[in-house]
Formats: structure tokens, sequence, C-alpha cells
């Protein structure tokens, strides 16, 4: 497919709301632009919790989408929005709600998912589409919109800040040796494990690899409720952080961590974003579609034979990123498994001398 411009464009307009994980994924996409098109004007169409993490990147105006406002976020675009122009505007999100928002962006290029792949009717709202390729990465799937303006230079690269002031902070909550972060949640509760494996685990971690262990995750009742029932099947201690946290705090938590252990959820893409490896817990969703992009080495994959038990085909024969919400999938995951994981990245990432 011959690319869509023939020069670096003027401003470019980027629709992704949400969610964390699929922000980190965006990043890269991003910084891919900037560094081919330093001159370029770029705004980013956002959620406002993810403005809360990636808001403050020097070199793009952000616009904040707060859904929870309802009609209040789309008349508050279209005022946003008024003497403007963009030459391309990057759909990136396929739901009726982002399309009805680039209805209130003008740009001259509307580009979006491939129709094969664009649900939720994406494709009516967009004049131009990326290249379809099946079976993809969530974040290579990206990396097509900025294939397709023609910069061919993929920028593996997220460098959100941290600010100094905020990570001194952090540290003073947390252990003063090499810890494994536990995220145990995520927002789809279908996709957790349980908390007695969690447990298993974090006490395997501190016996075999003299790891201190921090548990996150946001204030949610079932989150604080994972947290303290990991907390009193540990015979271990643990830093409990969950409810405790801001996203910019809980990057520089995982930032500052030897490993993570989450399952598919927007903190292991945070942990992947600045460089920390990431055991994923993979049973509901697909793992090659979804995992932590740098750790898949570490996965735990019970995906594969769930989807055997179910339709007994295999994953090239469903399709592509078909979920698994069915009771107990999750628990297909064992503790054995996820303990070997642990042990092939330590292998990897040992600690360092004066940590053991």
């Amino acid at each position: 497919m011959p690319p869509i411009l023939n020069s670096p464009p003027n401003e470019i307009c980027i629709l992704r709301l949400s969610a964390v994980g699929d922000i980190c994924h965006a990043l890269p996409v991003v910084r891919s632009l900037q560094r081919a098109w330093p001159a370029t004007r770029i705004t980013w169409v956002i959620g406002k919790l993810e403005y809360a993490l990636v808001g403050d990147i020097p070199g793009i105006e952000f616009i904040i989408f707060d859904k929870r406002a309802g009609l209040q976020a789309y008349r508050a675009l279209r005022r946003k929005m008024r003497g403007r122009h963009y030459d391309v505007l990057l759909h990136m999100q396929m739901s009726l709600r982002a399309s009805l928002a680039s209805l209130l962006i003008p740009a001259t290029i509307r580009l979006g998912f491939d129709k094969k792949r664009a649900s939720d009717l994406q494709w009516l709202f967009t004049n131009r589409r990326i290249a379809h390729h099946a079976r993809q990465h969530v974040l290579e799937s990206f990396f097509q919109f900025s294939l397709a303006l023609g910069v061919q230079d993929k920028q593996l690269t997220w460098d959100i800040p941290i600010p100094p002031a905020l990570r001194a902070t952090i540290r003073a909550r947390l252990p003063g040796r090499p810890y494994l972060v536990i995220s145990p949640c995520s927002s789809m509760a279908y996709r957790n494990w349980h908390a007695t494996g969690y447990a298993a685990v974090a006490d395997y971690a501190a016996e075999t690899h003299q790891l201190a262990i921090v548990l996150t995750g946001g204030p949610s009742d079932l989150e604080r409720q994972m947290g303290e029932a990991i907390s009193r099947l540990c015979h271990h201690s643990v830093h409990n952080l969950i409810g405790q946290t801001s996203l910019k705090e809980l990057l520089a938590v995982l930032d500052d961590a030897h490993c993570v252990l989450s399952p598919d959820s927007g903190p292991a893409h945070m942990a992947t974003s600045v460089g920390t490896p990431v055991i994923g817990l993979y049973a509901a969703t697909n793992p090659a579609r979804a995992r932590p992009y740098l750790s898949a080495d570490y996965v735990v994959d019970g995906y594969t034979q769930a989807l055997q038990q179910k339709y007994a085909k295999s994953v090239e024969d469903l399709p592509w990123g078909i979920r698994m919400r069915d009771p107990g999938t999750m628990a297909r995951i064992s503790e054995p498994q996820v303990n070997a994981s642990l042990d092939r990245l330590m292998a990897d990432h040992p600690l360092p001398d004066d940590a053991r």
C-alpha cells in the first residue's frame, strides 16, 4: 500500500480515549511520528483517567474527553475544535462513543482501521484505512497507522515523565530492596486469578528469590478485598499499596520494581513502558494479541487449553482475540506454572550481587 502522505503534515489529531493499556500501546506510534516529523503539531483527544498518566508529555496538546460527562463531553469537544482543521485524524479507537466524537474533529484525512477489524462500524466514520494484517498484537496494529502515513521507522519508546519529587515520595513508601509487584486485578473481573495463587507465588518469590512483595491496584472494593486476602494468606510481609497510588505514582512503583506479576491489565502494559519485565497471566484473553509486548517469554498461557476444551479448536481456527469469560477459566493457571515463569525471568534478570 503506498503511503497516504507525500510530505509531513502541519497538524495531526490522535483520537484514542482509553484504556490505560491501549494508551501505552499507542504511545510508541506517537513517538515515531514525533521523531519523523518534529515540526508537525500533534493534538491527542484522550480520556480523563488516561490523561493523568501521559498528559505531561511535552510537544503534545492534550484535549480531555470525559466520558462520564455524557453529552457535556461532546459539547466541550465541539467548543475546543472551533476554528481548527487537521491534515490527518488518526481514529485509533473502535467504539461508537469515540466514532461519534470523531465527527466533531475537522480533518481532511480520517484514518481508521481496515474494514475487517473495524468493529462498532468504525469504518463508516473514516475515509482512509490502514492495511489489513491478520492476527497482530495490538501494538503492532497501532503501528499500521504510522506506516500508512509513510513513517517506516518504528520507535519502540515511551518516555512517560515521572517527576523527581513524586519519585522520591513514592520510594519512601517502598521496600529498600528489590521487589516483585503483584497487580492482581484487571478492570474485567473474568481476567483475574485468585488470591490463593498470588499469595503462594508471593511466598515463593520471597523464599526462593529474596524479593520483597508490593501489591498495587485501584480503589475499588474488589481490588481492596483481593489485596487484603493476599496479605492475609501470605506467610511473608507484604507492602499493600492497593488504592493508595495515583497512575503516576503507580508508574514510579513499576519503574523501580524488579519484575511484575499481573493478568491482562493496564499496569502490565505500564510496566512494559518503563522496561520492567512482566509475568503475564493469560487464560481469558489471547496472549499473542494482548500480552505485555516485551515479555513474551514470561507469559503463562492457559488460553490455548481453554479454547481447545470449549471449542475443540486451536487458536488459529478461531476468531482472533476471542475472549473466554467462563467462570473458572483463569483457574487453569497453576502456581507451579507461575513459579516456573518467575524462575525464567530471574535467570534472565538476576539480582545484583549486593541485593542477594
